[in-house]
């Protein structure tokens, strides 16, 4: 095969980079000679490139960006009519009179179209995938991801896709075309990824880095695909710096891949930078992707520079700043005055989602200042009145709904009424929650805006409803729903979702069980049709089901406390097909594992061994701690039981039990059935009302008088419970149990009897309790 001429190599390069400076009204505004329609009627009876080649060479001086683009055209067009295209391209690029098109082409490509752009491309370099890879990142350079053009060259990879062998070109294809491409050739290209993978050298951090990025582009958390690309950054530890670092952070978090290595590395690595991050920007950078995965030694010493540096921040730096708080849970309260004082000066210039990441933050960091909160409602609105696109006036309405008086007037109301023939189950969703928001919090507006919310819940639930019977199969109900966020989906929504799941219930597959698991875990609904399906895929393509997602399948039975009938069976191929992985799971997700097979009392052997060994627990870095809040019904409760048991010296709140269970009351009762006190040490009721309560965490187990009982009391609110029925979740269940074990006599008191008509009064409360505590009823 002849070697293709050097000056090709860059023509079509050149001619996109050097377009992408060149006004696009260029080609509105084109200079042609009269006499240009003439020649394109000659050229058009040429029979051979021999004739086209030898009208390029006459009419050279006068040809235009038109006539040249001809050319081509016509070269190609007799390219396609051979028997031999290889050979002929060839023929063609090595004839005399090429490099006379080729200068012509290059300093007349800028007033080109696409299609004749394509048929330079074909002509000059005959798919060679190095350059359609440069050319590629080209448009891409040009934000244009979604031109004619870029779908030429994604048709051009497909039809190539077999015989392509270059790894690195192939990547730079795949992040920039992932856009455009069905879901088939994602999987294709995955397919092939995962084939040439192993051809590549291990020091290819960009090439992990691309394949990485188009997994996120695709929303494809493809396990297999980032292990591979993990170990590749895991051996290249010293190539890594903090733009990197940050880069494959960012991409995990989005495709929700834990890596335990990769985070110890990248933690021990950027601590190594704090010193020599002196600089706002790279410091920010820093602070961003070290703070949430830092020790409490890291965290004080970036917030204490950041507080520092923080008059220095722009306004994108300070909302990077104030996300990465809110990831780390920092409640900092004089480094969110200074980042939201930068943020103060800049709210005029965000843009509306940012807007939303703002208003997010703040409400989870409880951060409340009148003045901030009604500019930043003042700006919402705003962009509400002119938004036009669902998605947009979804998270809009999201983000004011988020806001003290989060109410909306006529205008914005007919803003989502306008919409919503539109909106895809995910947007309606998110009106859903943001409409129930305001209906719990709008008692003062209850006469005047009630009515027309009820109306628009109504209207969401007629278009969602509208949604899911036209959904013809799972694959395209599932393209909606994978964004859905389940525990807050609308319930009559969500009936009608899972009976069209259950319509498609024989289309799940290994394909899919791990994203259907998932929702049903998140949606606390039980459908044993969708489980039993669930647990019969696992066990007939356990092969084909990645081992690392083993977790999410189980996950939906422990949640909901359901065994399917092949219990024994599931649970255990799925565990003997995680067996050989257990010495590389990340710890917390192997202790996760082992507690969602605790509560469905299932306890096998290798699982236990791996978990209770010196050397993985020297892994186990970190643990949760749980911090124990009463709520409203718990506080109530606890008055009460202070008033039937004889005084507040009888009652314990928040008691942390030797299985570190917390319980959220004790009492304990002698031989006679009467409480015995506490004594001095015991947590005073105090200002309960007015502050958050504190838990008394004292380890209980001490040994009783003879004839004594030892009582819990647990106050289940709807949590608790399956969304669809009154069937208590599988960790509740699995707590009962522990405590009994522990010798408690244990009293669930579930919120839908607590505040059932029974017991509307304080009278019939009381008497509820001495009945359940003392078997007694008061009359």
């Amino acid at each position: 095969m002849k070697k293709t001429p050097v000056f090709l190599d860059s023509l079509v390069t050149d001619m996109l980079r050097l377009r992408a400076i060149c006004p696009f009204s260029w080609r509105v505004f084109q200079f042609r000679p009269i006499s240009c329609e003439p020649l394109i009627i000659q050229m058009n009876k040429c029979t051979d490139e021999e004739q086209i080649f030898d009208f390029i060479e006459r009419n050279k001086a006068i040809l235009s960006e038109k006539q040249v683009g001809c050319a081509f055209d016509m070269l190609w067009k007799l390219q396609k009519q051979k028997t031999s295209l290889l050979k002929n391209v060839e023929d063609v690029r090595d004839h005399p009179q090429f490099l006379t098109l080729h200068n012509l082409a290059t300093n007349k490509f800028k007033l080109m179209n696409d299609d004749t752009l394509v048929n330079v491309l074909h002509i000059t370099q005959q798919f060679d995938i190095k350059l359609l890879s440069e050319f590629s990142s080209c448009l891409a350079d040009q934000r244009l991801y979604f031109s004619p053009l870029m779908g030429k060259i994604a048709d051009i990879v497909h039809r190539n896709l077999e015989t392509t062998q270059d790894l690195s070109s192939l990547s730079v294809l795949m992040v920039n075309i992932s856009s455009l491409i069905s879901r088939h050739f994602q999987q294709q290209l995955v397919n092939k990824t995962e084939l040439l993978f192993d051809t590549i050298d291990s020091s290819e951090v960009n090439v992990a880095t691309r394949i990485t990025r188009f997994l996120r582009n695709i929303k494809y958390c493809y396990q297999p695909l980032l292990e591979k690309c993990n170990n590749v950054f895991l051996s290249n530890v010293d190539q890594l710096d903090l733009d990197s670092i940050s880069k494959i952070l960012r991409l995990y978090k989005f495709l929700q891949f834990n890596s335990f290595e990769f985070i110890m590395m990248a933690k021990k690595k950027l601590t190594e930078m704090i010193p020599l991050c002196n600089h706002p920007a790279s410091f920010v950078k820093l602070f961003v992707t070290l703070g949430p995965i830092a020790g409490p030694e890291e965290k004080k010493q970036l917030k204490s520079t950041l507080l520092l540096m923080s008059e220095d921040l722009t306004g994108e730096q300070a909302l990077a700043v104030l996300r990465a708080m809110e990831d780390m849970e920092s409640r900092n309260s004089h480094l969110i005055k200074r980042v939201t004082s930068v943020l103060h000066k800049h709210l005029d210039s965000y843009k509306p989602l940012e807007l939303l990441k703002i208003t997010q933050a703040l409400t989870f960091l409880h951060f409340q200042r009148k003045e901030f909160s009604a500019k930043l409602r003042e700006l919402l609105l705003s962009y509400l009145k002119i938004s036009f696109k669902p998605t947009e006036v979804s998270f809009l309405v999201y983000a004011i709904s988020l806001l003290p008086s989060p109410h909306l007037d006529e205008v914005g109301i007919s803003r989502i009424e306008a919409v919503l023939p539109q909106c895809d189950l995910n947007n309606l969703s998110s009106f859903a929650t943001s409409v129930l928001r305001w209906i719990q919090c709008d008692h003062m507006y209850l006469d005047s805006i009630t009515g027309k919310q009820l109306k628009l819940l109504q209207k969401l639930d007629h278009y969602g409803r509208q949604r899911l019977q036209h959904s013809n199969s799972l694959d395209l109900l599932w393209e909606e729903l994978k964004y859905v966020r389940g525990n807050t989906f609308p319930e009559s929504l969500l009936e009608e979702t899972i009976a069209t799941l259950q319509h498609f219930v024989d289309e799940i597959n290994y394909i899919n069980v791990v994203e259907i698991a998932s929702f049903i875990s998140n949606t606390d609904y039980l459908s044993t049709l969708l489980l039993d399906r669930i647990a019969s895929v696992a066990v007939q393509q356990i092969e084909k089901i990645h081992p690392f997602t083993i977790l999410a399948i189980i996950l939906p039975f422990s949640t909901l406390n359901y065994d399917p009938p092949q219990r024994d069976e599931f649970f255990g191929t799925c565990v003997q097909h995680l067996n050989s992985y257990l010495g590389i799971l990340d710890p917390l997700m192997l202790v996760y594992l082992g507690f969602s097979l605790a509560t469905l009392q299932y306890f096998p052997e290798d699982l236990l061994k791996s978990i209770f060994n010196i050397e993985f627990l020297s892994r186990l870095d970190s643990q949760l701690e749980s911090i124990g809040v009463m709520n409203g019904a718990q506080q109530q409760i606890y008055k009460m039981l202070a008033e039937v048991l004889g005084g507040i010296n009888c009652v314990k709140a928040s008691v942390l039990t030797p299985y570190y269970h917390t319980v959220d009351f004790e009492c304990i009762l002698d031989k006679r059935k009467k409480p015995l006190p506490y004594g001095s040490h015991n947590t005073a009721l105090g200002q309960l009302p007015e502050m958050p309560w504190e838990p008394n965490t004292e380890i209980v187990g001490s040994r009783l008088p003879p004839g004594a009982e030892r009582i819990a009391l647990e106050f289940l609110d709807s949590k608790s419970f399956c969304r669809n029925i009154p069937h208590m979740k599988g960790k509740f269940a699995m707590k009962k149990r522990h405590l009994e074990i522990l010798g408690y006599r244990v009293i669930q008191i579930s919120q839908f009897e607590w505040n059932s008509m029974a017991l509307s009064t304080k009278d019939a409360r009381m008497d509820y309790l001495r009945e359940r505590i003392f078997g007694e009823v008061k009359s």
